[in-house]
């Protein structure tokens, strides 16, 4: 793993150290002209920076072990994976960019599908010595090549390279900080998680105090449409489907969880998986099973990299592909908000429909029928899918 973590390294920021073309006249040394020095000092830090990144990888592994956090642990092992990936694209494209550099194709072909308009073809000697088109650039590595890169291969007339070395080198750096950047935005939401959850640790606590088991006395009839979590749910308009959406989807932006919300889906989830009264801490379980749906997240599926792929194909510039790649995941986003504020509202529908007194605090019954086709995981993977294409977007546009 070492090995291919350090050739992803060396691929990816190898042109910046050599610049293997230039517009002057200077000639580009080989490995045997270049000083002994040089050559150690950018192998021990690629070296060093491949041993250290994996020794801290199996540093945290080991702390999830001993904190028995099993999610925690396979999720890492999934990071471990796209890093040995990441190490395959790396020799993959060092080995093969000659030979792919050497495919010609015919030029009627190659100005079809670009994904910025083609630039006029000036006059070189006319232009100032240093001087280039303003063009899209990929973050900002400008005319650097892959170690070892030869010059262009030549054509015969009529045809031209169905990629360039250069090309290549882009393509590489754009799958290199996807991958990175989708496994980071992964860490940040499981942060964000676990914060937020934290938050209803003063409300578990509240469970143990005599003040909640006297206002939840089981003995004490009430009318459901004078529970709290009822009444936070339910009006008028909760009736109607168009402003039923509505109001769920506004409702996202302001309070996602209230405390109503936790305890009555608590001592539904108690009474139905647990003895009614029982001491449990639904909010370690939530937690517990924020870590096993991160092991989800955090990885690049073959579905992603299929969906990366078909994006590149449609990033046409008359398609407008990259509003589309950047719109998509605020949609899915506010989508998956309002199917989960519209779950708690259903619940509170159907408690009203089915009960007008309640004993105690309202049960909710938890069920796959509130969810898309049935399917729970689904906004899961909704969720993974507006993460990876939020990283792909915002990329594509530098």
């Amino acid at each position: 793993m070492k090995a291919l973590l350090g050739l992803s390294l060396t691929g990816v920021f190898g042109g910046v150290a050599v610049k293997a073309a230039t517009e002057s006249s200077a000639t580009t040394r080989k490995l045997d002209q270049t000083p002994t020095w040089a050559v150690a000092s950018v192998c021990a830090v690629i070296i060093i920076i491949s041993i250290l990144l994996e020794k801290i990888l199996h540093k945290v592994g080991t702390w999830f072990t001993e904190k028995h956090k099993q999610a925690l642990f396979e999720a890492l092992e999934k990071v471990k994976a796209e890093l040995m990936i990441l190490g395959f694209i790396s020799l993959l494209l060092t080995f093969g960019q000659n030979h792919i550099a050497k495919i010609c194709v015919p030029q009627d072909v190659v100005g079809t599908m670009l994904p910025c308009k083609k630039e006029r073809v000036t006059d070189k000697s006319s232009s100032t010595k240093g001087e280039e088109e303003p063009g899209r650039r990929l973050l900002w590595f400008d005319r650097r090549f892959l170690a070892g890169a030869k010059s262009a291969a030549k054509c015969k007339d009529g045809y031209e390279q169905l990629i360039s070395v250069d090309g290549l080198h882009q393509l590489h750096i754009l799958i290199f900080f996807l991958a990175c950047f989708h496994v980071l935005f992964s860490v940040i939401t499981m942060t964000l998680g676990r914060l937020k959850t934290r938050a209803w640790k003063r409300w578990e606590l509240e469970t143990l105090s005599h003040d909640y088991e006297f206002s939840n006395d089981p003995s004490r009839f009430r009318l459901t449409h004078e529970t709290s979590f009822v009444r936070s749910h339910t009006s008028f308009w909760t009736r109607i489907p168009f402003f039923f959406y509505v109001g769920c989807f506004i409702r996202q932006f302001f309070i996602s969880v209230s405390r109503s919300d936790y305890l009555t889906l608590r001592n539904g989830f108690i009474t139905v998986h647990l003895a009614p009264g029982s001491k449990f801490n639904f909010q370690k379980y939530i937690k517990r099973s924020l870590e096993d749906d991160f092991k989800l997240v955090v990885g690049v599926s073959p579905v992603l990299w299929a969906s990366f792929v078909i994006f590149l194909l449609l990033n046409v510039y008359e398609l407008q592909a990259l509003f589309w790649a950047s719109i998509i995941p605020v949609i899915i986003i506010l989508a998956v908000g309002t199917k989960l504020q519209a779950i708690l509202t259903m619940m509170a529908l159907e408690i009203t429909d089915r009960h007008a007194v309640v004993q105690g605090m309202p049960l909710v019954q938890g069920s796959d029928k509130y969810f898309w086709f049935g399917r729970p995981q689904l906004l899961i993977h909704l969720i993974h899918f507006a993460l990876f294409q939020v990283q792909y977007g915002r990329l594509c546009k530098y």
